[in-house]
This record gives structure tokens, sequence and C-alpha cells, in this order.
């Protein structure tokens, strides 16, 4: 079992930054990928960032440029820094880890092992 704990969620005004932490703990055997997932109010969970086990990151359209991951191998924490941030980045931010062989899981929601519960962005025009 994994589990993981977000952390850096709050409200601040339009061009704000923010940085987000996603702690792991628990049984661990292998590299893992990790990302970081969003759900606004009345909208499906949709992908913002994700790194795999050797660095690698992929980004959304909406994050490219203003949004940064990274992830502390020594200390299991994955961060997520933003940027310039717009009203319609406000939405409930999840960390997610896939701990499995292959390929990482990208975007597709339903492909990710573990959940935290989330850390809520409130950005303010």
């Amino acid at each position: 079992q994994v589990q993981l704990v977000e952390s850096g969620g709050g409200s601040v005004q339009s061009g704000g930054s923010l940085r987000l932490s996603c702690e792991a703990s628990g049984y661990i055997d292998a590299p893992y990928c990790l990302g970081w997932f969003r759900q606004a109010s009345g909208k499906e969970r949709e992908g913002v960032a994700a790194i795999d086990r050797d660095g690698g990151t992929t980004y959304a359209r909406s994050a490219k440029g203003r949004f940064a991951i990274s992830r502390d191998n020594a200390k299991n924490i994955l961060y997520l820094q933003m940027n310039s941030l717009k009203p319609e980045d406000t939405a409930m931010y999840y960390c997610a880890a896939y701990v499995g062989r292959g390929y990482c899981p990208g975007f597709r929601a339903s492909g990710w092992t573990y959940w935290g519960r989330g850390t809520q962005v409130t950005v303010s025009s």
C-alpha cells in the first residue's frame, strides 16, 4: 500500500503562485510514476502533469509554460510549482502514483494505482 498526502493548496489572486507537495509513504519496492490531476466543480478529473521513473515530464496544454512538476526521490515527495495562476486553475488537486511495470499511465486517470485526498486551489480574478 502507498499513502499519498497533498499539501500547499490555498487561495491566491490571478497571476499568483503556489507550490503543491505530495508526500508518499508506505511500501514502495520499485521506481514508480507520479502525477498531478485536478477536478473542478462539475467537471471530470483531468491530468495536469506527470513525471516518470527517470524524471521525464509530461504536461497538459493548460499547464505548459506555467507549471513545473518535480520529485525528490530521497524524500519520496512530489512537487508542483504553479505560476501565473488563472481563475480557471481553480480545482481540487490530486496526487497520483502508479506502482507497476510498463509505461506510466499518462493522463488516463483509471490507469493510476493510488490517489491522495486532494488539496484545494482557488484563484480569484
